[in-house]
């Protein structure tokens, strides 16, 4: 490999020590394999020794500081080129900004960002005076005043005490996702109790006396729920534990602040238990409501006298329903359907927001995100009426905004588009209005400039494939193939709604396309999309179906295989992996971020984080069952002696749900087999974990390294 100076410049090679994997029978996890190989088959992993899982052994250490010096070298040339995309992304970001306040109480909370500085400020006003802002606003929590001395701080936001004179907040330190809880005095901003290493899932009860919270076990799962009472040297009273590996525990309060449910949960089963702080106060008992059964998916929340359940029925309403039973009658046998809001197959339900008077239903339909409100009749068993939310562009997601207000006839909702910045609206469910509070605002971004369109494509097995694309119209001649960038992910049933990014704007203006594959393993196109067709034995849809959308981008002249990038990251990763394994021609770079690629060597192992409850995803590779199907597949298992496109590879160092070791032994296959000169480049963020930098600069600069290297490989650097 020869830099842009003519010096070569080899990669790094990773010694072999060959270590033996065996699968069939897991230690201490026999139970979970229903049928295990027989006899036990053994695979044998050159580059295990790259694993080390307090991440301090100095020859991994050097090995990847190595990678990433061979990666700023092989980027060298692009160093002018990173920066101007950097002032370019920049130049679409109001430094100085404030998010919308939204009301909580006696005043309105909300965050703002200052130019120069990289973290966030959570800030306070009294409602009653929103016209003296500047007057009457508060400090609560500078960031940028902790982070100083840290090279990662991630703080997700406050939780302000139901009197709101504390606040608590959680902060990771390494991006391991490890929060340690703090209360703050919210008038004089001192310390008043923290507590170690939780899980991040917190909720505080009706008095602001205690915390509820979860710990993670050595896995990373979360398992345990607790109750802290503030100021007290009392030791923490553990209420629940989860023993079952399949499962994860969380936690949350009703908006009507009533209840404290905690749900249990693997990918195919829920139970739940819920406390009445009005009745039994923090220190009550935790109460099951329906007892876990294989198949049966519920979550539940609450209004007067009644609960209502988002559920499938154990799949018998696979898109899911919403019912009701009273609060005293919590169990299955007492759920029956609202009068007026029965199932329907061809609705799928994803999120329900009680209120006194409302409940707003989000859900998806053809494919695209939808919103109903129904208003309640007395007895809150029936709908008196129900309307769904209409709104303009197409495609386009809503999304359910901050709601802290139970006695509201109004709901906050997130909207945007691939042309549209997210916008914060708030509609009256009962006058049927719309008012916009904030538009994100973009600084250099004319959207008259830009256009979006929903196409179709056909998989090999006839399914239509949706596919949302955006891009410049003046960059754009129908029937000109022009440069694409094609973005999936299609996993755990999650959606990949169309979404707006200023960052991708750089590509946009140098004529760059930017298109999503609504591929199966997601699900855009109901429950059926992701559970019957992508995952399990048929888990092979989702590159098929990648690779099927890019062929009919191409055979469309939208583009060619030469103008085309493809991206992916976390299970995004695997799938642009896979696809690169079974087509690698099908562009001419691969940009990865935080990859799964060692799908076999991390499912076989349950003391990795999060392998047990993955098992209900891909499958156990212990269980004959799977055990061929996911090696057919498995990225690392399946690279070949065969020409590659460019590949990046972005990975974090304090990964916790795709280990460092996973793109690190990825790219020393890849160089190892591949018989063509394209690089492969490996950069690893040794301060970061799987959502990359906290400081939003940073954030920017790596966005921009990893930009600069896809438009280099497309020929448009000098664009």
């Amino acid at each position: 490999m020869r830099v842009s100076d003519g010096r070569s410049l080899s990669a790094p090679v990773a010694e072999k020590k060959p270590k033996p994997v065996r699968f069939g029978k897991p230690e201490g996890h026999e139970k979970c394999v229903e049928r295990p190989l027989d006899p036990v088959r053994e695979h044998l992993d050159p580059y295990a020794w790259l694993r080390c899982d307090d991440r301090k052994d100095p020859q991994v250490l050097e090995h990847l500081r190595r990678e990433n010096e061979y990666a700023e070298q092989m980027t060298q040339h692009l160093q002018e080129f990173r920066q101007t995309l950097y002032r370019e992304m920049l130049g679409h970001v109001r430094e100085t900004d404030d998010t919308c306040p939204h009301p909580h109480g006696p005043y309105q909370y909300y965050v703002k960002t200052l130019e120069g500085k990289s973290y966030e400020i959570h800030c306070r006003k009294p409602t009653s005076n929103q016209a003296r802002v500047k007057a009457e606003e508060q400090v609560l929590l500078d960031v940028n005043a902790m982070a100083q001395e840290l090279e990662y701080c991630d703080v997700p936001g406050i939780d302000p005490s139901p009197c709101h004179e504390m606040y608590v907040y959680a902060i990771d330190t390494k991006g391991s996702e490890d929060y340690d809880l703090v209360v703050v005095n919210a008038s004089t901003g001192e310390e008043m109790d923290r507590v170690p290493r939780t899980g991040g899932c917190f909720e505080w009860d009706e008095q602001s006396a205690f915390l509820f919270y979860t710990k993670r076990d050595k896995a990373q799962r979360q398992f345990q729920i607790w109750r802290h009472k503030l100021g007290s040297q009392e030791e923490d009273a553990l209420l629940l534990q989860e023993n079952d590996e399949l499962f994860n525990l969380t936690l949350a309060k009703t908006l009507s602040g009533r209840f404290i449910v905690t749900n249990s949960s693997s990918t195919e089963t829920s139970e739940e238990r819920f406390l009445d702080l009005e009745k039994e106060g923090a220190e009550g008992n935790l109460r099951l409501l329906q007892e876990r059964k294989y198949g049966l998916l519920y979550s539940v929340t609450h209004r007067g006298d009644n609960f209502y359940i988002e559920t499938n029925l154990g799949k018998q309403a696979q898109n899911f329903t919403l019912l009701v039973c009273n609060i005293e009658e919590p169990a299955m046998d007492h759920w029956e359907a609202i009068k007026g809001f029965e199932y329907d197959p061809d609705r799928y339900i994803t999120d329900a927001v009680c209120f006194e008077d409302h409940i707003a239903v989000f859900g998806r339909q053809d494919g695209f995100t939808k919103l109903w409100i129904l208003k309640m009749d007395g007895s809150g068993r029936g709908v008196s009426s129900l309307h769904e939310v209409e709104f303009e562009e197409f495609p386009s997601t809503v999304s359910r905004g901050i709601n802290r207000e139970f006695k509201t006839d109004v709901i906050r909702v997130g909207y945007q588009s691939l042309v549209s910045p997210r916008s914060v609206i708030d509609y009256n469910m009962d006058k049927k209005t719309k008012e916009t509070k904030k538009v994100k605002p973009v600084p250099n971004y004319n959207k008259t400039l830009y256009a979006s369109e929903r196409l179709m494509a056909t998989a090999r097995d006839g399914v239509s494939i949706p596919i949302s694309i955006v891009y410049r119209k003046d960059k754009h001649v129908p029937g000109r193939p022009e440069h694409l960038m094609l973005y999936g992910y299609g996993s755990y049933g999650i959606c990949n709604d169309p979404f707006f990014s200023p960052s991708n704007l750089v590509l946009l203006d140098r004529g760059v396309h930017f298109a999503i594959a609504h591929i199966r393993g997601g699900g855009e196109m109901g429950r059926a999309w992701y559970e019957d067709q992508g995952k399990y034995l048929t888990k092979k849809n989702t590159f098929y179906d990648f690779i099927d959308v890019a062929d009919h981008l191409v055979a469309s002249n939208w583009t060619k295989p030469e103008r085309m990038a493809i991206h992916g990251r976390s299970a995004g990763g695997l799938l642009v992996g896979a696809v690169l394994n079974m087509r690698p021609d099908i562009c001419k770079v691969c940009l990865a971020g935080v990859p799964f690629v060692d799908l076999m060597c991390t499912m076989s192992d349950p003391s990795i984080p999060l392998t047990v409850p993955e098992w209900e995803e891909w499958g156990n590779p212990h269980d004959e069952r799977y055990y061929d199907y996911m090696l057919s597949y498995s990225p690392i298992d399946n690279v070949s002696a065969q020409p590659y496109p460019a590949v990046m590879i972005a990975a974090g160092l304090h990964d916790p749900r795709v280990a460092y070791w996973e793109p690190a032994k990825w790219a020393a296959k890849l160089r190892e087999l591949k018989t063509d000169s394209n690089p492969i480049i490996l950069k690893t963020e040794m301060s970061s974990g799987h959502f990359s930098a906290s400081d939003r600069y940073k954030y920017l600069r790596e966005k921009a390294f990893e930009y600069a290297f896809v438009l280099d490989q497309l020929g448009l650097c000098q664009v």
